[in-house]
């Protein structure tokens, strides 16, 4: 298998604060580390309005990721992101698909 190129849009919840997300982020992307893929770019937005209501929820702290990895780590990745109850929502997709 070869790795690919993958953006990971990560909805937390809207009560931590920017730091606390910027380091939920960090610790779930060990997860692309330790199986030799490369994390290319982190993005957090911060607080945003939620476009519908998620959980009894209205606003939700974005983040965005570029990350490289193979399938299975990118599988392991979202399983471990929708085990916490701090993520709201995510979307991962691949950005290298023909």
């Amino acid at each position: 298998m070869s790795a690919h190129k993958y953006e990971l849009m990560l909805i937390a919840d809207p009560e931590l604060d920017e730091r606390a997300v910027k380091k939920l982020v960090d610790t779930y992307l060990e997860t692309v580390t330790n199986e030799k893929g490369t994390v290319d770019n982190v993005d957090v937005w911060g607080r945003r309005k939620l476009a519908y209501e998620i959980e009894g929820k209205t606003e939700g702290n974005y983040a965005v990721v570029n990350y490289t990895a193979e399938p299975a780590t990118s599988d392991e990745l979202d399983r471990l992101l929708n085990l916490n109850e701090s993520v709201v929502r995510t979307k991962i997709l691949r950005t290298d698909a023909e």
